[in-house]
């Protein structure tokens, strides 16, 4: 259920980030919650394992916040033409 559960806030976390992070960019919905999800798994997995929260801590919902804009810059740099 833990999986889910990350799943669930990457996509509310996707959102949030895609309003967060400054710039225009040319991403749908989809990709955006994608990242989001990965952001989460990321920053769940990487926090929980430095011991820096516990599952269900605020904590871990804004580490998501913060890996998800991550993920969306790097998305947006690897991606950018010209």
């Amino acid at each position: 259920m833990s999986i889910i559960a990350t799943i669930f806030i990457g996509l509310i976390v996707g959102l949030i980030a895609r309003f967060v992070k400054p710039g225009d960019d040319k991403l749908g919905w989809i990709m955006t919650i994608i990242l989001g999800i990965a952001g989460a798994l990321l920053a769940g997995f990487a926090g929980r394992a430095m011991g820096w929260y516990q599952p269900g801590e605020t904590a871990g919902f804004i580490a998501s916040v913060v890996g998800a804009v991550v993920l969306l810059a790097i998305y947006a740099v690897a991606t950018r033409r010209g």
